[in-house]
């Protein structure tokens, strides 16, 4: 081994390192503003990259109507690099793109010159430079670089066989961390699948029989049409009211800029995770500068978002708190309990009718008139909390199993980042592993 830059560590002897721009060319194309109006690209954001799995989305427009950062223009071989926001390490290689795929100019189009691409591309997704590129980034809120600096970067260079010995490597070994991975999403889709229909199946046509005799209720529930299309048939002696006489919506709006409320925890739509209610982040109104009027919440409050309830994003106020004037701090009267209304809240039907009614405005939302109209099942008082102690148990086992194989992922990720590094170093010698694929 010899010595290198500090980032880099030791290499192979005979091996060199190179600054980036010395083995490639940097951003040697883009769309002209003489571009006609009418021409159609698709688009690739920042945002749209995953620093695994490459890119992830890509969005058809005509040249008059995109952003004036599309203009990047990619070829077979080259690969992307993030040069804005760039802790979201947003790094991809480009494999036999479309003709028309264009890039955001927030990425460094990468053009290998004098290095084989497929190595090229391992070695600018291994940690020691995406972790450079972020190092070298200025901004707070919007950290980047810029592509002089990227280019100046060192890269190993072994010999060219060596190169190709490495990517062929890389190729099957990620190939089989891949395919692992994609079995394991599988398995959390099915998961969550499986979370969804426990929960719409109970609060609407309660307990199975064997948690019903468990909970000291009847087993076999009669059955009856509701009278309302998104219910469908509920149990024969849930009664079934307007959502406006069994639920409070707050109204009135605080400051929370003044004291109590700029020292309260606000909740946002942000805060919330997508469909299971889990809070994600804890901050309080002076720690996101609020200004414009809030919500006040009292402590187990449902807190449900109004704009886009495609993603479902309702949560229980875990104390007193602020929610933001997107959402509805929701209190339940006697005849229905704010756990119960929360799983509701949360199920495929409500679901469905809320994405349904919201489609009839411009932005997605539902107003409060909307909601107010709504007619709910309302399940006896003990019997609702005999569907909430249930839905507790058995999501939590699920969620449990959920995150068990969430940590295998980011696992396997890790090690599939650490492979790439070392191999692209050359703390993995590939020549023998290439040596014995020859001789099989």
């Amino acid at each position: 081994m010899t010595g290198s830059a500090s980032w880099l560590g030791k290499v192979p002897e005979n091996w060199s390192v190179k600054r980036l721009k010395y083995v490639s060319s940097i951003n040697d194309e883009a769309l002209p503003e003489t571009t006609d109006p009418e021409y159609e690209l698709l688009y690739v954001d920042i945002g749209s990259v995953d620093a695994t799995e490459g890119i992830q989305n890509k969005e058809p427009m005509i040249f008059e109507n995109a952003p004036s950062r599309a203009r990047r223009i990619v070829r077979d071989g080259d690969t992307i690099v993030s040069t804005v926001r760039t802790y979201l390490r947003a790094v991809a290689p480009i494999e036999q793109p479309e003709e028309n795929l264009i890039v955001s100019t927030g990425f460094a189009v990468v053009r290998p010159t004098g290095v084989a691409s497929k190595f090229l591309a391992y070695c600018l997704r291994s940690s020691y430079f995406i972790e450079t590129v972020v190092s070298r980034s200025v901004g707070v809120s919007y950290p980047a670089t810029n592509p002089t600096d990227v280019s100046c970067i060192e890269v190993p260079l072994p010999p060219r066989e060596e190169q190709q010995a490495i990517a062929s490597f890389l190729d099957a070994q990620t190939a089989r961390i891949d395919t692992l991975v994609a079995k394991k999403r599988q398995l959390i889709a099915k998961l969550k699948e499986k979370r969804s229909a426990l929960i719409a199946r109970t609060v609407t046509r309660g307990l199975p029989p064997e948690a019903a005799k468990a909970a000291g209720l009847e087993p076999n529930l009669e059955m009856k049409d509701s009278g309302v299309e998104w219910l469908g048939q509920t149990p024969s002696h849930w009664k079934i009211k307007k959502f406006s006489r069994e639920v409070y919506i707050a109204e009135g709006q605080v400051d929370p800029e003044v004291e109590p409320y700029a020292s309260m925890f606000l909740i946002a739509p942000n805060h919330i995770e997508s469909g299971t209610g889990r809070l994600l982040a804890r901050e309080t109104a002076a720690d996101q500068s609020a200004e414009s009027g809030k919500y006040y919440c009292l402590a187990g409050s449902v807190i449900y978002s109004k704009i886009r309830p495609a993603l479902r994003k309702v949560a229980i106020a875990p104390e007193a708190c602020l929610c933001s004037a997107d959402m509805y701090p929701l209190n339940c009267r006697k005849k229905l309990t704010n756990k119960y209304l929360y799983w509701l809240l949360l199920s495929d039907q409500f679901s469905a009718w809320s994405v349904l009614e919201s489609d009839r405005v411009a932005m997605p939302k539902i107003n409060r008139d909307t909601l107010n109209e709504l007619r709910l099942p309302i399940p006896p008082v003990d019997e609702q909390a005999a569907i909430v102690d249930h839905l507790e148990t058995e999501t939590e086992k699920l969620d449990k199993l959920a995150a068990k194989v969430e940590t295998a992922i980011d696992r396997l990720t890790e090690y599939r980042q650490a492979l790439i590094t070392s191999a692209v170093t050359g703390k993995i010698d590939v020549r023998d592993w290439q040596a014995d694929k020859e001789a099989a």
